[in-house]
């Protein structure tokens, strides 16, 4: 499918977004093994996480799914079955690696697949510590073979922070005798999704600074609320900043404090950001974030604030053509190996929009003062992509078509329905 986008005069009023990517694949993955049945509300119905479902459903769990409502009724730790056809994780990296952490270390044997962008993708950075823990696992990109085999707890330092890889740890730790240890590197912090489902469905975790250790305890079946995702909401905010002359509000997001490294870098470039209605949903702080026009000076980002906007980098460079200056990216090497290599898919296609940026082997200089106009690009079909270039597009000058625009249901099914509603 290709959406063709016209610029809009008026950016206001107040919007909503799906729920929480991240914390839905984890609520469904830790209540399949809970003991009880686990009931989602806000559940994000995007195709990432449909994949979830369904691989989880061969291996033999019952989920009850309508719209942003799942009921999981969990088979306990032990309770998963040997599945009888390959786990199809369609294009969700998240599924792929938590499943591998989870299947590691059960009785039966699994082979994961995906499609044509996930067999790029490579698993060593998974495979490499589930192995330390006994895991057999063959095959560096999909189709992965995992014999399931009894696992042994280990203290990992990572080499590269990543909640996926810090995730599958966490979950093969279920299954492991003795103590699990994970450390993450100085400076950083990478999303803390699953620590905080674990303790929400009483596993026992230690977590003193950096270090992660899994004390004991099975997950119960609970209720779970799941906030709106903020990678979702990030390409609003760039919106409001951008065009928004009279403010706009995006309602009841979540503000994981390991997630909003794009406010902080908006903030530093002058933006016109405030949090409002702040409460807890369930284990998360969520808010209603508000934004206004804004005049932006660039600003170099690297350092411990990338892994905190590592998804959302594609959108900020974006935010950067409309700085005074010019922007500088670096230590962002991961976003050559996401959905597409978004280093490239953000350089080549806003240069034909008229955007001067430089790529680099882990980010990219952006140019600023840029005036975008009209042109057809490709989303590389790259659900981020994709919405980045619709955010450029929407204040460009002249008529965008945006290819293979689509995959934006991978991660926020109803994108374009408000981006059309201003």
């Amino acid at each position: 499918m290709d959406k063709k986008i016209t610029p809009k005069d008026k950016i206001n009023g107040n919007i909503k977004v799906p729920g929480d990517k991240s914390i839905s694949h984890r609520a469904l993955i830790l209540g399949a093994i809970a003991e009880g049945i686990t009931e989602i509300e806000g559940f994000l119905p995007g195709e990432d996480c449909l994949v979830t479902i369904n691989c989880l459903q061969k291996l033999g769990v019952e989920i009850e799914h309508s719209g942003d409502a799942v009921r999981i009724y969990g088979v306990g730790l032990h309770g998963l079955q040997k599945p009888k056809n390959t786990l199809y994780v369609g294009n969700s990296g998240t599924t792929m690696r938590l499943l591998a952490g989870l299947l590691a270390g059960q009785s039966f044997d699994t082979v994961l697949d995906g499609d044509a962008s996930i067999r790029k993708r490579p698993m060593d950075r998974v495979i490499q510590p589930l192995s330390q823990m006994g895991a057999k696992i063959s095959g560096n990109r999909a189709p992965v073979v995992i014999e399931g085999t009894k696992l042994r707890g280990m203290s990992y330092k990572m080499p590269i922070n990543s909640a996926q890889v810090k995730s599958a740890i966490l979950l093969a730790a279920l299954y492991a005798q003795g103590e699990t240890m994970v450390e993450e590197l100085e400076p950083g912090a990478t999303r803390n999704h699953t620590e905080k489902m674990m303790a929400h469905m009483g596993i026992c975790l230690d977590i003193s600074g950096k270090i992660i250790r899994y004390m004991g305890g099975k997950p119960r079946g609970c209720g779970v609320l799941v906030s709106g995702d903020f990678s979702s909401a990030a390409f609003f905010i760039v919106l409001g900043v951008l065009a928004a002359k009279d403010g706009l509000v995006i309602e009841n997001v979540g503000i994981n404090p390991t997630r909003i490294g794009l406010l902080d870098a908006l903030r530093q470039m002058g933006a016109d950001i405030a949090i409002n209605n702040r409460k807890m949903l369930g284990n998360e702080e969520v808010g209603d974030i508000y934004v206004r026009q804004s005049v932006l000076e660039a600003i170099e980002l690297k350092g411990g604030i990338v892994p905190r906007m590592i998804d959302e980098i594609p959108i900020f460079a974006v935010a950067s053509l409309f700085a005074k200056g010019t922007t500088v990216i670096s230590d962002a090497g991961e976003l050559a190996i996401k959905e597409s290599n978004r280093i490239v898919a953000m350089s080549s296609e806003l240069a034909k929009m008229g955007a001067k940026i430089e790529p680099r082997h882990d980010g990219m200089v952006i140019y600023g003062g840029t005036t975008l106009s009209g042109a057809v690009v490709d989303s590389y079909n790259d659900h981020r992509v994709a919405m980045a270039l619709a955010i450029a597009a929407t204040v460009a000058n002249g008529q965008s078509t945006i290819k293979n625009a689509r995959c934006v249901d991978i991660s926020f099914p109803g994108f374009f329905q408000i981006l059309d509603s201003f």
